[in-house]
């Protein structure tokens, strides 16, 4: 195991997210109906005020709503703030 796996595993282990889950998965935190976080994304394929579609690891995630704007962005996560009224995931086949 290299040094970044066994400080990723530490780190999957202290926030209690267990051994089952892979490292680098998408994690999307939803915080009532005005702000979405993605972490792990891998960027944004659409940009609008009414729908910010973001690519994933296995699909893409879509946000739609009214007001929609990307407050920031890194390589690692991005956070989305707006009226959310809908989260999909397209898997890709």
């Amino acid at each position: 195991m290299n040094k970044n796996s066994s400080w990723f595993s530490r780190l999957a282990k202290s926030a209690e997210l267990g051994a089952e889950t892979p490292l680098l998965q998408p994690l999307v935190e939803i915080c009532g109906d005005n702000r979405l976080l993605i972490e792990n994304h891998m960027g944004v394929t659409e940009y609008g005020c009414e729908r910010i579609g973001v690519r994933v690891r296995y699909g893409c995630i879509r946000v739609s709503g009214c007001g929609l704007r990307l407050c920031h962005m890194s390589s690692h996560q991005l956070l989305i703030r707006g009226k959310i009224s809908c989260v999909s995931l397209s898997r890709e086949g």
